[in-house]
This record gives C-alpha cells, structure tokens and sequence, in this order.
C-alpha cells in the first residue's frame, strides 16, 4: 500500500511537473519565432528606423491573424557590428530559441558570417541589409538569400547616368572591406561596359569610420579628375563633403554617390548637402504610390516621423518573411528553402521577387541628383530603378556563384 501511495504521488508529481513544461510549448505553436540580428549599437542611424520598420511589419501582421493563425514573434539581439558577437548570436537563437529563421544584418562582414554560419548549420538566413555581392555569389549558398539591392546592382544604376556625363576621367574613395570593395569593382565594370574609353586614375581606401578626409581630398584633387565616385557613408561622408567642398574638390566634376540620397545619409548634412550629385536614395515623403502612401501614412501616426530607407527595408524584410510562411507547406529549412526561391512578395516599393538562380531579390532603388531647399538636403529628378534591369544574367551568375 505504501508503495502503491508512494508510486501515485510520484506519477501525480510528474504529471504536474510535465504540464508546466508543456504549458509554454503550447502557447508556442501559436507562434512561430524569427531570429533577428543587428548592428544597433554599432550604427544606429540607420538600424534603428529599420527596427521600426520590421516592428511595424510584424505589428501589422499579427493585427490581421499572424500567418495563418500563428502570430509572428521576433526576437532581436544586437550583433554590436562584430561578425564574432553574430555567430554566436546566431547560434543562440537556433539552439537556445528554437527560430525557425534567421533574419537581418547590415555590416557586409557580419552579413558574410552569418551566411557561412546558415550554410554550415543548414538554418535560412534572410540577410536584410548587407550589400557585399559575395552574400550571393560568391559565398552564396543554399540557405542564404538577400533582400535590399546589392552593390552589384546599384552601382549599374548609378553607371548608366555617370556614362551620360561624358567624364573619362575617374577616380573613386570607399571604405576598405568587402562592401566598399565590392561597390568600386561593380561601378567599375559596369561604366567601362557602357563606355570602353573610361579610365580610373586614383583610388582611396580608408578605414570604414576612421577617414582621415583632408588628405584623401589632396590625394583625390592631385589626380584631376573629372569624375568621382564616392562610396562613404554615415560620418565619413559628412567628413568628406564637407572638406571636399571646402577645398573645390567636387566644382565642375562629375560626383556620383552611392547610398547618399538616402534619409540616414542626406538628412544630417543639411544645408552642407552637395548640389548635383548623382545618388541613389529614398525621396520618402515624394514617392506618391498607394501602396507606398499606405506605408508611408501608418509609419507616420507610429512614429510621428517620415520612414527612411532602413524603415522601408525592415518593413520588406518581415512582410517576405510573412509571404514565405504563409505560402510554405511546411515549416522545415529545407521546404522553407525551395519555397524562398522565386517567391514574390508585394512590398510599398512594388513587387519583388527573389531569384532561384542567385536568391538575390529584385527590390529596386530611387536614382536622382542631390539638392538642398530650405536648408535641408533633398532628392530631385528622381525616378525608381526595378532591381531586376540591373542584374547578371542566369549565365553569368553560374560563373560567380559556387553550385549549392
């Protein structure tokens, strides 16, 4: 009997014991968890409107019935810009967590560490903002696909105004690691594509965040050129404009800019903003569009503040994450996978669709001319660039992507 009493209690204990385990498991297949990763700290001007617009997304989401009754649960850690800190971030939000993806990034050599680890661990990753072209082709990989348009393919948007300047002259200043190099060497063959005659005399590498700007302004100025091409960001570019302009450097030149036209970019330089410079951007509050006024209004009464380009690709980043859920048979990498590639996604900038043959999307970027009113630097005789008119071929991306 008191074996019998003593085995009941036990079996009652460990009922107990097994349902307060469960409990959260149940509530859990409700949700389906995402792993999101970011350089917050690192470069805030940019990830933290991104974060909003992914919290945007994800609110909407979920307002509407999640994905197919399952609400979407993102849980976000900040890779502090180290490539190191997201592995193992990474690792922890698959092992520990449980996600059923990885997605975000925007620093090119965490981007790249991150698609490594996916390959090796076999967990999809959607890189969000990283615009090393090796994301995709060359470290490409099974497991990786990428949102925002690369370097690749701004660079050729960006190469078809410059070839109509008529300058031959080039030369170019970026920041030294994979993105900045990835963006030269694309601007690069890409304009002597439209225009054989076009020579690059000079080149500058500085340190990402550490330009010494007086002395790449000399050293630019020194090589007479009649085009530049310009690939800082953030405070390197407010440095480099601002001695640029001091010393003439940029008067009576071609300046092409990537990235410049961009909110994060343009807006803190204020009435110092250069006048005429070809860039790539997001003129948010022009862009007249209704899917685009839609996202634009609901972003405004959130935040009481227009998006910027980082807002816009947050928001695309989760309402794909949304569309590949919802449209998946199952929720495994390897189905998830196969449904990623081709999949087409409607998003405030317009359709987009990520290549099967490359998992590089098709989102697409504004091209104009810099401009300053009213103290303010702004985007003018702007038009949209579809992402998928300034892409290699099929051919071509066999020969710079690795077989899966």
């Amino acid at each position: 009997m008191q074996r019998r009493t003593l085995f009941k209690t036990f079996v009652i204990a460990g009922m107990a014991v097994v349902s307060a385990w469960c409990g959260p498991f149940a509530m859990a297949a409700d949700t389906i968890k995402i792993g999101e990763l970011n350089s917050y700290t690192r470069l805030p001007a940019f990830t933290d409107p991104y974060r909003k617009g992914w919290e945007l997304a994800v609110e909407e989401i979920n307002a509407a019935g999640g994905v197919n009754g399952k609400m979407l649960e993102v849980i976000a850690r900040d890779d502090n810009g180290k490539p190191g800190d997201a592995v193992k971030i990474a690792e922890e939000l698959v092992r520990k967590e449980g996600v059923t993806l990885l997605a975000g990034t925007y620093f090119s050599h965490v981007g790249l560490a991150v698609t490594e680890y996916a390959k090796q661990n076999k967990v999809l990753f959607l890189a969000a903002e990283p615009l090393s072209d090796a994301v995709v082709w060359a470290k490409g990989n099974r497991y990786t696909f990428r949102l925002r348009p690369s370097t690749y393919m701004q660079a050729a948007m960006l190469a078809k105004e410059a070839v109509k300047t008529g300058a031959k002259r080039w030369v170019t200043v970026a920041p030294n690691y994979a993105y900045g190099k990835d963006a030269v060497a694309a601007f690069k063959t890409n304009l002597q594509r439209l225009d054989p005659e076009v020579e690059f005399v000079d080149e500058q590498w500085p340190a990402l965040f550490k330009i010494d700007a007086g002395a790449t302004v000399r050293a630019l100025e020194l090589a007479k050129p009649e085009g530049i091409y310009n690939v800082t960001f953030g405070g390197d570019l407010a440095k480099f404009v601002r001695e640029g302009s001091l010393r003439g450097l940029f008067k009576n030149r071609t300046v092409v800019s990537l990235l410049t036209g961009e909110p994060e970019y343009l807006n803190p330089l204020k009435g110092e903003a250069p006048k005429g410079w070809i860039v790539t951007g997001y003129p948010a509050e022009q862009i007249t569009d209704d899917a685009h006024r839609k996202f634009f209004d609901a972003y405004m009464a959130k935040y009481n503040e227009p998006p910027k380009a980082g807002s816009l690709v947050g928001y695309n980043t989760f309402y794909a994450i949304a569309t590949l859920l919802g449209k998946a048979k199952a929720l495994d990498t390897e189905t998830l996978v196969d449904t990623m590639k081709g999949l087409t996604v409607q998003a405030p900038s317009g359709e987009l669709t990520f290549r099967a043959v490359d998992h590089q999307s098709t989102m697409g970027a504004w091209v104009g001319r810099t401009d300053v009113k009213d103290g303010k630097g702004m985007m003018v005789d702007w038009y949209y660039a579809d992402g998928a008119d300034f892409l290699p071929s099929d051919e071509e991306v066999g020969k710079l992507r690795p077989a899966e």
